[in-house]
């Protein structure tokens, strides 16, 4: 355990503190100016979390992450002690270099040095299920819930400045671009995932078609800023803190943030190897209930500060705490002029504007498999094969039986498995009921 991480954990641990606030914390609506729940600060419990025959199987599992704030519940679950609390104490939380090498770790698996699951873009856990980015080779995952909404942005260098490539722009500058030899180069994470995602809908929404006009580039996160100063991309796709770092350090501007495309948007979930879980059920189920609390914690702003303190340490993210911490409190410097101060545009974690962040509605990982098809990156029986394994991959009854063994009121526990219709800033609108009407509608595809 990193030495940060130990000081935490044992402050935690000795903290005179009470339990976790749990029952009747969340059954209050967001606040309407600050999209935060109205709720005291979740408290590290110095007692255990465990009922009689609660016990997990195992007291350590190994969790991947990468170094964007949609990793916050896992490392704070570790640090503050809630993996500890039900019966967990030994819980690796693990930083990965890149995507591709959280993808091979689970795919290797704890026992072969990998890992057991962890932090994950959509729809990852499908193609990991279907072996369709492990070379063939199967590996069934479990999705157990959401972690958070928002925190992204789309980056663009400095030399598009005073262009008004914003939100909306005319298509045009991409052209001429194209035109006189200069294609626009846009970098996201991981391929074929929702930060691809991001920025494709971005560009085809405002009329430019990402495979003919752009050139599209995977850059690991921690990488991009350095990439744009020395101007390799003219964009980049990823988590906060990146994009607020390139303002910071004058590199570039903040385009669009993904709650501006897309308001309280699925982003990144937690995931387990199905054979793990099914091995070790309740030790999955006091995993899922330490993020719940860890997801709590972080979504209260009383906390943002020691939250942007805690992951900004070299062993976690490594970046300096105030470019955090403007983030986390949803305070943006886009770097054209524009300001934003709007805690519903920062990364959120446990509630939204539409209720349940942490809850895994199936009817998000149908979009991310729509939209995959979109692009053909699944192609039709793919795209068949992947939806048929929604009801298995996600587990929202874990999630369920969780929520009420650690006292969610009834009304914070979602009743469906769809959010129901999203609609999008270009007025396109997803009906989880009807996919192909979505399909039909966005005017550049693949399909």
């Amino acid at each position: 355990m990193p030495s940060f991480q130990r000081r935490q954990f044992l402050f935690a641990m000795g903290a005179v503190a009470g339990s976790v606030a749990l029952k009747g914390c969340m059954g209050n609506p967001p606040d309407e100016k600050s999209g935060a729940s109205k709720q005291s600060a979740p408290n590290v419990s110095t007692g255990s979390g465990l009922k009689a025959g609660e016990e997990p199987e195992v007291k350590t599992a190994k969790l991947g992450y990468l170094p964007i704030v949609e990793s916050a519940p896992l490392i704070i679950a570790s640090v503050k002690g809630f993996f500890a609390k039900y019966g967990m104490p030994d819980v690796k939380v693990e930083k990965q270099a890149n995507w591709g090498a959280a993808r091979d770790n689970v795919k290797i698996g704890s026992g072969g040095g990998g890992t057991d699951g962890g932090q994950w873009q959509m729809p990852m856990p499908y193609l990991i299920t279907d072996g369709v980015i492990t070379d063939g080779n199967k590996i069934p995952m479990y999705v157990l819930c959401q972690l958070n909404t928002q925190g992204n942005g789309i980056a663009l260098a400095n030399k598009h400045k005073g262009k008004n490539v914003g939100l909306k722009f005319d298509p045009k500058y991409f052209a001429d671009l194209k035109a006189s030899g200069n294609r626009f180069k846009a970098a996201y994470t991981f391929p074929k995932s929702n930060q691809e995602f991001w920025i494709r809908y971005w560009l085809a929404a405002n009329g430019v078609d990402p495979d003919e006009m752009v050139d599209l580039l995977t850059v690991p996160a921690s990488q991009t800023v350095a990439d744009m100063k020395r101007g390799a991309m003219d964009a980049f796709s990823t988590g906060d803190p990146w994009p607020n770092r390139i303002v910071a350090e004058n590199i570039g501007f903040i385009s669009a943030l993904s709650g501006d495309l897309w308001p309280s948007h699925p982003e990144e979930y937690f995931a387990l190897r199905k054979d793990w879980s099914d091995k070790n059920p309740k030790a999955t189920k006091a995993l899922l209930k330490a993020l719940m609390e860890a997801q709590q914690w972080c979504d209260n702003f009383d906390n943002r500060k020691e939250l942007a303190s805690i992951v900004s340490q070299r062993e976690y993210f490594g970046v300096p705490e105030a470019v955090l911490e403007g983030p986390l409190m949803g305070r943006y410097d886009m770097g054209e002029g524009r300001k934003i101060d709007d805690r519903k545009q920062a990364v959120l974690y446990w509630k939204d504007s539409k209720g349940s962040t942490s809850y895994p509605y199936q009817s998000h990982d149908l979009w991310f498999l729509t939209e995959s098809h979109r692009w053909n990156f699944l192609d039709k029986a793919q795209y068949e094969t992947a939806k048929a394994l929604i009801p298995t991959v996600n587990r929202e009854d874990i999630w369920k039986q969780c929520a009420q063994e650690i006292g969610i009121p009834a009304a914070d526990i979602p009743t469906s498995t769809s959010r129901g219709i999203e609609e999008f800033f270009d007025g396109i609108k997803f009906d989880p009921a009807n996919p192909d009407t979505y399909l039909k509608d966005v005017k550049i595809k693949r399909v």
